[in-house]
């Protein structure tokens, strides 16, 4: 929404002001932000601030506030210059892009066992999102909220993964390489190279930074065993924290350390299983019992930690909480690796063979892909309501 309008005054003080919207919604502006923000301080063309705080007087004072053909316009107090501002810069900035923000929140859930994948969960063919950016936003919002989304239809080719991620982000290489294939193979370095089941956990806690997100492309499943496991990581987080809080601050506040050594790697990490953002909410998680070093810890916080974390480790083992499905041939799923833990069931390899191919992918280049999309279907939008 741009705001053609001001419903109600603005309400005006010397140090800041603050404005009600057409939607209801209002904004306070303090004058320090107003003056850091003034357009003629940033770059005309990469937008860019060209000052810095220290440009910047310590306390602005507001002499008036005027509103005049779409414009804020501002006189200072002791001061000549004017400034204006576009109503509709400040509503985007103050307002929208809150409700933007707000879109991509995760929506938590423990019932996975009542779920079903394919009806609960964004699903689309390759082909959709390659010729429909409507619905890749749709597909990408939808893994923003719920932590995973599949895809159908990828060619069972060496480079499908590939082509299919370039349409989300930017995949990451690590020692593994750009891709790597899960699948049995004599003597694994990796248990997931293996036909063994592998509890719920998250991806490569070790390595700075942990992967943003994770995708498996299945070129051949097994026809019996090989299940996926998925399970929300921030949802099971939450629950510990309203049924259990001293487990979930243990958690949260002690650090672990991640280790993993192969004949190419040697990678080190320490971080809290339950990481928290700056305003107390869950940001991430990190389990991943076949990784955990020994911690160095004091008698007694070893042995609170070892609690917390047993507790946590029963709570992923409950089946309720579980999403379990067999992933077909040519179907590929991506999911948060900092909030969905995934495990598979056993299989036999020696009398089927099972292989996926995946890959990781970094956070920010999946929220940016996002976010261009946002961009372009509101532009989009408002060129087609101008021509109306």
């Amino acid at each position: 929404m741009t705001p053609a309008a001001i419903s109600a005054a603005i309400t005006e003080r010397r140090t800041g002001l603050v404005i009600r919207w057409e939607d209801g919604t209002s904004s306070e502006l303090a004058s320090v932000w107003l003056r850091d923000n003034l357009p003629e301080y940033r770059d005309r063309y990469s937008g860019q601030r060209l000052i810095d705080i220290i440009d910047v007087p310590i306390e602005p004072l507001l002499r008036s506030v005027a509103l005049s053909d779409g414009q804020l316009r501002i006189a200072w107090q002791e001061e000549s210059r004017e400034s204006s501002f576009a109503l509709a810069w400040l509503y985007r900035h103050c307002v929208a892009q809150r409700l933007v923000a707000g879109s991509g929140c995760p929506r938590h859930w423990l019932d996975g066992s009542q779920r079903d994948a394919r009806r609960d969960f964004a699903w689309q063919s390759l082909a959709a999102l390659q010729t429909d950016d409507a619905r890749r936003l749709a597909w990408l919002e939808r893994l923003a909220r719920d932590g995973l989304a599949f895809l159908s239809e990828v060619p069972r080719v060496e480079s499908g993964i590939l082509e299919a991620m370039r349409l989300v982000g930017h995949v990451a290489e690590t020692n593994y390489g750009l891709v790597f294939d899960v699948r049995a193979v004599p003597r694994p370095e990796n248990l997931a190279y293996s036909d063994v089941g592998l509890g719920l956990h998250t991806d490569n806690p070790y390595r700075e930074p942990v992967p943003g997100y994770q995708a498996l492309h299945t070129l051949l499943s097994a026809p019996d065993g090989g299940d996926s496991v998925f399970a929300d990581g921030f949802a099971l987080a939450e629950y510990l924290r309203s049924s259990e809080p001293e487990a979930f601050d243990t958690l949260a506040h002690t650090p672990v350390p991640f280790h993993y050594v192969s004949a190419q790697a040697d990678l080190y990490a320490e971080r809290p299983l339950i990481a928290l953002d700056c305003s107390g909410g869950v940001r991430a998680v990190h389990y991943n019992s076949r990784s955990i070093a020994p911690l160095v810890l004091a008698a007694d916080d070893c042995r609170r930690f070892y609690g917390a974390y047993r507790r946590f480790a029963e709570l992923l083992r409950q089946p309720g909480f579980q999403l379990r499905m067999r992933l077909q041939d040519g179907e590929l799923v991506l999911f948060d690796n900092q909030r969905i833990l995934h495990g598979r069931t056993g299989f036999a390899s020696s009398r089927y063979a099972r292989h996926l191919r995946g890959c990781y992918l970094t956070r920010d280049s999946v929220q940016s892909q996002t976010a261009l999309l946002r961009r372009q279907a509101a532009t989009a939008a408002a060129a087609a309501e101008q021509s109306a």
